[in-house]
């Protein structure tokens, strides 16, 4: 399945992503909302692979933690062919490039790793809705059209994700 480490956002921030996905799933929309995991919360993916080392998974929780690093959600942005996933885009800062660049080189020594959590090939993005047909991204944008178009917060950690336990954890905790 996939082993993955997601920077989390700040209360504020999760509050307006968690809005749009209510304003999807209340259009009659896939979204993330429909999701009602405790572990379903909006998040920015820096980096995933089918499996982490030992010496990865040590070094992830001697990361700094992201403390006051700044995150703006940007325009939409949509991923897909025939069906579509709806994201808000993140911009690249400084700071979350150096980040993300950091998670990456330590998960590169994991078992298939996915190439679009590689430096220079990531695009940060926080998802809104999955599975979307060509007519529903019509309605999702309309329903979103009164939504700012750019939102700002802050991170609020670093966690683990592991999809085969379907269990979380922080990392990036100085410890």
């Amino acid at each position: 399945m996939v082993q993955s480490v997601e920077l989390l956002l700040d209360a504020a921030l999760e509050d307006e992503v968690r809005r749009e996905w209510t304003l999807l799933a209340d259009a009659g929309l896939p979204s993330q909302a429909r999701h009602r995991g405790p572990s379903n919360r909006p998040h920015a993916t820096l980096a995933v692979a089918d499996a982490l080392t030992d010496d990865a998974e040590q070094a992830l929780l001697d990361l700094a933690p992201p403390d006051g690093l700044e995150v703006r959600l940007g325009g939409w942005l949509l991923f897909g062919r025939r069906t579509f996933v709806l994201c808000r885009t993140v911009v690249p800062s400084a700071g979350l490039l150096a980040l993300q660049h950091e998670v990456a080189g330590l998960v590169a020594s994991g078992e298939h790793v996915r190439d679009n959590g590689l430096p220079d090939r990531w695009t940060p993005h926080v998802t809104l809705a999955r599975h979307l047909s060509g007519a529903q991204v019509d309605v999702a944008l309309a329903a979103l059209a009164e939504r700012p178009r750019d939102l700002a917060g802050k991170a609020s950690g670093v966690r683990r994700w592991d999809g085969d336990e379907r269990r979380e954890w922080p990392v990036a905790t100085g410890s």
